[in-house]
């Protein structure tokens, strides 16, 4: 399963969990090696396996320099797929919910590798996905936004009806443009939340992040 610490990968693995066509075996996930953080969310590795260890899964973790390149990102994603065919992975498992370039580009990784791609929360309308997250204990925290789409006070806020209700009515209200990035610290995947204080926020370019610290 592709993991980004986010919501949306959360729910995806969950519709793994209680499929009994599959069995799960793992997660992985980038992160920046400059900075030891999940690439794009801002999270401490640390945290990411503290997700990883309440779920009951390893994960792989893939380092990425800082800048990356897109051939770079090929290269060092070629070479991890190559590890999961040795391994016997016959799927990868991806949070995508709508963007069809985003779908098609996974797709067109795992062609001829003998890996199927899958996407199990593919097509919800987000507006559901939304409340359904909720419905079902997802607990989330905001760990970035995009200050161009929405403002920066977002970043550190709990993903709740009261975050949904005051975004922008231009915003997807499940962050899928990349609006905002989150951080899952509870939910029925886990086995125990995950202890979360909200710390400094920090400016990358357009982007606002809040440095998640891990409690006890």
């Amino acid at each position: 399963m592709s993991w980004s610490s986010g919501k949306d990968s959360a729910w995806a693995l969950q519709q793994l969990l209680n499929n009994p066509e599959y069995e799960v075996v793992g997660l992985f996930s980038t992160i920046n090696k400059n900075v030891d953080r999940v690439a794009m969310h801002g999270v401490r590795v640390e945290l990411l396996k503290a997700q990883a260890n309440s779920i009951g899964l390893p994960v792989e973790i893939i380092e990425l320099p800082d800048p990356c390149s897109n051939d770079d990102y090929e290269n060092i994603m070629d070479r991890f797929i190559d590890k999961a065919k040795a391994d016997n992975i016959e799927c990868m498992a991806f949070g995508d919910l709508y963007i069809k370039e985003i779908r098609k580009y996974r797709e067109d990784q795992l062609r001829d590798t003998g890996i199927e791609p899958i996407f199990p929360i593919w097509g919800i309308p987000t507006h559901e996905l939304s409340n359904i997250l909720l419905e079902n204990g997802i607990k989330t925290v905001i760990s970035c936004v995009d200050s161009e789409q929405i403002p920066e006070d977002f970043a550190g806020k709990n993903y709740d009806h009261d975050f949904l209700e005051s975004l922008p009515a231009t915003a997807d209200p499940c962050g899928e443009n990349g609006e905002f990035h989150s951080f899952v610290y509870n939910g029925p995947m886990f086995k125990e939340a995950i202890g979360i204080s909200v710390g400094e926020k920090y400016i990358k370019g357009q982007f606002v992040f809040v440095d998640l610290l891990p409690t006890i």
